[in-house]
């Protein structure tokens, strides 16, 4: 994906659970019409193996802020 599409996504300050997380970033990708990649990010994260494995997972998503 490249680094110049993808859309800006809150999460400073905001609840730690990864699922709150990956939430708003699937609300934020489809605001941005990217109904496929929020489907994408939800598989990959739910099959990651850690916390900080979705974590970078959602980072090539979206720009985090």
């Amino acid at each position: 994906m490249e680094e110049n599409l993808k859309p800006t996504c809150k999460l400073v300050g905001e609840d730690g659970n990864i699922f709150s997380i990956l939430g708003r970033v699937s609300r934020t990708l489809k605001a941005h019409g990217k109904a496929e990649q929020a489907k994408e990010v939800c598989e990959r994260v739910m099959a990651s193996s850690s916390y900080e494995a979705a974590l970078q997972i959602i980072m090539e998503y979206v720009e985090v802020e």
